[in-house]
């Protein structure tokens, strides 16, 4: 029985569409890592005595087990090698990561690298320390200027009007120091606004903080407090004043938490932190950068919140799970 080409046209389109079928799945199937999206999360330190970047962390690899997704995460030794940092961009984006979670070590020289990211259409969340551009999908982050008022205001309460205050910060260019200085010295009372030494980088460093803070008090008596712009800086800073004999008589408020902040709350060397919430920060980036994937509207800006934590707040329920956010999932 002899076919026409009229019947054999059917048949004909039938077996190239299961071949265009088997073709895209094998193609599929030799893509490595086609089953998870592939996010570059490209941090300013991966030093682990740092507990800030700790519990980001933490909030990352939350997300990534939610929402199956494959991470690369990468980072220099220490926040103030900013060269080292954009280095390690170039050479992750060879990999063609389909979102990048960036933590910015400088305020300027990121913006580049982040125009280049998203020119090659590839969606980019900002976290923590932004950069002089509205480039990104989203800035995910702790309002510093706000943040940084909080701590001003405390001060003012804090330290004899006739002392001066030293601002004692993290890494000069960085967003966070910028953003918290400028938010600190509007935060004080008139009586210190032409009270305010410094100000003082560690460069990511707690010794030099220690060291910094220790010649400071040792040279000047007439500084009565302190304000430590991160968590390294607050723990030089406190290190300098425990040793000193100074506990109490200058004031120390600091930012984040760490065990030994908490500790050196209860002892008094420390009289408040401004906590952030960085498992949040690292929880939010996966999830919006998701978002960003699928096409999906996000928000530009993401402000996760402070909190003054002292003595006599810091054992409530709430503030608990802020500071042991592990104990408290």
């Amino acid at each position: 029985m002899k076919l026409s080409l009229k019947g054999l046209f059917p048949i004909l389109l039938a077996i190239i569409a299961v071949c265009a079928v088997l073709t895209i799945i094998k193609v599929n199937l030799e893509k490595p890592g086609n089953s998870q999206p592939h996010f570059l999360v490209m941090m300013k330190s991966m030093d682990p005595q740092i507990e800030f970047w700790k519990t980001f962390e933490a909030g990352i690899e939350a997300a990534r087990k939610e929402f199956d997704v494959r991470i690369d995460m990468q980072g220099t030794e220490n926040e103030f090698d900013v060269g080292g940092q954009i280095r390690k961009l170039e050479e992750a984006l060879k990999s063609k990561p389909d979102a990048v979670i960036l933590v910015a070590a400088d305020y300027e020289a990121l913006v580049p690298w982040a125009e280049k990211i998203r020119k090659q259409g590839i969606p980019l969340v900002i976290i923590d320390s932004g950069i002089n551009s509205k480039v990104a999908n989203s800035f995910i982050a702790t309002d510093n200027i706000a943040a940084g008022r909080k701590m001003g205001d405390v001060l003012s309460k804090l330290v004899d009007p006739s002392k001066h205050i030293a601002i004692v910060s993290h890494v000069q260019g960085s967003s966070t120091a910028i953003q918290r200085e400028q938010g600190a010295r509007s935060g004080l009372s008139e009586n210190f606004k032409n009270s305010v030494v410094g100000t003082y980088f560690s460069n990511g460093s707690q010794e030099r903080a220690y060291e910094i803070t220790k010649k400071l008090l040792s040279e000047r008596g007439d500084i009565g407090g302190i304000a430590g712009l991160n968590e390294i800086s607050t723990l030089g800073a406190a290190q300098a004043i425990k040793e000193l004999g100074l506990k109490g008589q200058v004031k120390l408020v600091g930012f984040d938490s760490s065990k030994n902040e908490i500790k050196w709350i209860e002892e008094g060397v420390i009289q408040a932190v401004i906590i952030q919430k960085p498992f949040n920060m690292g929880y939010l980036g996966i999830k919006t950068a998701i978002e960003a994937l699928r096409g999906n509207k996000v928000e530009p800006i993401i402000d996760t919140g402070s909190e003054i934590i002292n003595i006599a707040n810091m054992y409530t329920s709430e503030n608990q799970k802020l500071l042991f956010p592990f104990s408290n999932p």
